[in-house]
């Protein structure tokens, strides 16, 4: 028997033709996507404008399977980490940060990662898989359905106004799912969220930072981490492909194809690498007049790892010169870093690992 169609990973466009392809009209397709976003309904026989008979076809047909959540942990600060089962011993991790007047949502494209980056635990655990659009917006509805819980039912709680693909995985190097994703986030019928409010990282994938700024124009954010090729070829690997010129010109054609007011560049601080006031005038070098905004990141440990965080002084002479160069700069708070949810801490569970040369292409679909 055929395994069921996971409609949560379908944008509009595909899930009219998959009903037009049923002999159905496309209005079907707005139906559904109300019942799933706009109302958070999955149960077939709960979609009461949908006929009977129609609801009987799509019964053994459809599904809309969600995340298994293997572990909660809920962070003092009040940020909240799942852990999602990935299939046969693996497991993604998803975020939810809360601030005033906002709600982020950091969400996983990868179970692991290739991008061997030394100071991220996520580098770490290797790479194993894609994920599929489905289990990428999966995280999202869960995210959505579980903030919404109490122990009296559902009732109004903390709302996801921002979703980021900052969690496990290069998001680039999983494009056509990141895409798929993305256009059910924007689409009115989706989530509805504003271009603004979805933003995509990437460590420095060029050839499919060009391919999304044809295929969309949201928030993009940077990993840079270093001033210069030298030190950024141990920080970022990728950089040995797409050295750092290569890689800011893409990002000024991003901004104006996708008419972006900023590049954001994160930059982690880590203690007698990367933060020094020369590097610092480096950096301003680099961005002065241009496009860019720069996330400072306390580096976050994990086990294992080598490196240290900066000091609070060097972080701030550190932005110091870069403020002073007119480059908008803001230290980033930690979050959620006694459950392990920080920045570059998310580990998951990977095995089974694939190794991918970095630039490379494998069969289930990275960096294509």
């Amino acid at each position: 028997m055929t395994a069921p169609v996971n409609l949560l990973g379908m944008p509009r466009t595909d899930l009219e033709r998959w009903f037009a392809d049923m002999g159905e009209k496309t209005f079907r397709a707005r139906q559904m996507m109300q019942w799933i976003y706009g109302r958070s309904v999955l149960s077939l026989d709960d979609m009461t404008d949908l006929s009977k008979s129609l609801r009987d076809s799509l019964d053994n047909r459809v599904g809309f399977a969600l995340p298994e959540i293997q572990e909660r942990q809920d962070a003092s600060d009040g940020v909240i980490k799942w852990r999602l089962r990935a299939g046969d011993a693996q497991a993604i991790e998803t975020v939810f940060i809360p601030e005033e007047g906002r709600g982020t949502l950091c969400v996983s494209s990868q179970v692991g990662c290739a991008m061997d980056c030394p100071f991220c635990a996520t580098g770490r655990q290797g790479f194993n898989r894609n994920l599929g659009a489905a289990e990428i917006v999966g995280q999202v509805m869960l995210a959505r359905r579980e903030l919404a819980k109490s122990e009296h039912g559902m009732v109004d709680g903390p709302r996801i106004s921002n979703v980021v693909f900052m969690g496990m995985g290069e998001p680039l190097a999983n494009l056509r799912a990141v895409i798929k994703a993305v256009d059910i986030l924007l689409d009115d019928l989706g989530f509805g969220l504003s271009r603004r409010r979805v933003t995509v990282s990437t460590s420095g994938l060029v050839p499919q930072l060009k391919k999304l700024a044809d295929a969309s124009n949201v928030a993009l954010a940077v990993s840079l981490h270093a001033p210069n090729d030298e030190l950024r070829d141990i920080l970022v690997p990728i950089n040995r492909r797409h050295p750092i010129a290569e890689l800011l010109a893409a990002c000024w054609d991003y901004a104006r194809i996708a008419n972006l007011r900023d590049v954001t560049f994160e930059y982690v601080m880590l203690d007698g690498v990367n933060d020094s006031v020369e590097q610092a005038h480096q950096l301003a070098g680099l961005l002065a007049n241009h496009p860019a905004k720069v996330n400072l990141i306390p580096f976050n440990p994990f086990p294992g790892s080598e490196y240290r965080r900066s000091s609070q002084k060097a972080v701030d002479r550190f932005r110091q010169v870069l403020l002073d160069a007119g480059i908008m700069t803001v230290t980033r708070k930690t979050r959620g870093d006694d459950i392990a949810a920080a920045c570059g801490q998310l580990a998951g569970k990977v095995s089974n690992r694939v190794r991918v040369p970095l630039g490379g292409k494998m069969q289930q679909g990275i960096l294509q």
